[in-house]
């Protein structure tokens, strides 16, 4: 009988403690991803001159790059840079827009990527795609899963507060997404891919339910993990599916129609409460509304500055923002008007926990 099996592509190495920065070189010689720090370290500028100091004592041969990240330009520029040095791999050290910058650069030339993580506004950290801006428009550009995956809780500890929570709510909306993959399984036939859909899952449960803050480094870890868990969710079926709904596509129609309003975590875990009412889904709808609360995240619009006409717009435009995907959105088709009794109805029974 044949054995049938199929090859999933993860990180050579996983590390989420404290210190790890400055023990990065160990950590790359060990990984068997450069032996000799031959490497490009990217880092954003807020904390390059940090960073660097940590860096020399174990990464005497790496040449250092700052970016200011988040722009499909600044990705295009570092590769060009890359292209003139002969490195082992490329290391983005930072937050999201650091790291994805890095990511795609390193793509272009066929080069490993390490993720270094010094905050969890969200999944991208260990995520087989890019996040950037183009044109104003942020668009997700496919990459190589990274190589390695790090979180410095030492930076992640000293980092804004509201960047670190965003990635709760980055993280549980999985679960709304995860129940529109199920719809869309439902309604379209569409594959929903078991193994995909446990990772992205098995860390949002875990994120929902667990006592702590970002103050608590059992915490902490816990939500790195889910994080990494949700990228390799992607890397494992092709695509975002499983970690992308309508939560998603409200966070960026929110994103394109009124920019810089929140976070992208922040966006995607208001979302997903959204969509979690409109699926009738009480008890879930509570569970993750005391979630978000409890971490002091938005649950209206009007916590992330938006008024009512505001949000339903950015409602009717979300399924444009992912037009191949089948979510609670698309499925229910409303109206302006019926979206707007809906945030009404949700906006009571907030009141009425």
């Amino acid at each position: 009988m044949p054995l049938l099996a199929r090859s999933v592509q993860t990180p050579l190495h996983i590390d989420v403690r404290r210190g790890a920065v400055a023990d990065l070189g160990r950590i790359l010689a060990d990984g068997r991803i450069s032996s000799g720090g031959e490497v490009a370290v990217v880092v954003g500028p807020g904390l390059g001159e940090r960073i660097v100091d940590l860096l020399r004592p174990s990464l005497r041969a790496a040449t250092i790059y700052v970016t200011t990240g988040g722009t499909l330009d600044a990705a295009l520029e570092l590769s060009d840079k890359l292209r003139s040095g002969h490195y082992d791999a490329v290391v983005g050290i930072g937050g999201g827009k650091t790291v994805d910058t890095a990511k795609y650069a390193a793509s272009r030339w066929g080069l490993p990527m390490v993720s270094v993580a010094t905050s969890l506004a969200n999944d991208g950290i260990a995520s087989p795609v890019a996040s950037l801006v183009n044109d104003g428009i942020k668009g997700s550009y496919g990459v190589h899963i990274p190589f390695g995956v790090i979180v410095d809780l030492d930076f992640v500890e000293t980092g804004p507060d509201n960047v670190n929570r965003a990635g709760i709510g980055d993280v549980i909306s999985n679960i709304s997404a995860l129940a529109d993959w199920e719809l869309a399984r439902m309604v379209r036939n569409e594959p929903v891919d078991g193994l995909a859909a446990s990772l992205a899952r098995m860390g949002a449960e875990a994120v929902l339910t667990m006592p702590g803050d970002m103050s608590d480094d059992a915490f902490v870890t816990v939500l790195a993990e889910a994080l990494i868990s949700s990228g390799l969710a992607m890397a494992v079926c092709g695509s975002s599916r499983p970690s992308s709904g309508g939560c998603h596509e409200i966070m960026h129609a929110i994103d394109s129609l009124f920019p810089d309003t929140a976070s992208h975590g922040e966006l995607a875990g208001l979302g997903a409460l959204f969509c979690t009412f409109l699926r009738g889904d009480e008890r879930r709808f509570v569970q993750m509304a005391d979630c978000l609360e409890r971490h002091q995240l938005p649950l209206r619009p009007s916590d992330v500055g938006l008024d009512a006409e505001q949000f339903i717009r950015a409602v009717e435009f979300a399924p444009r923002t992912r037009p191949d995907r089948y979510t609670i959105l698309e499925h229910l088709a409303m109206t302006p008007d019926e979206t707007r009794q809906r945030l009404t109805e949700y906006e009571n029974a907030l009141a009425a926990r």
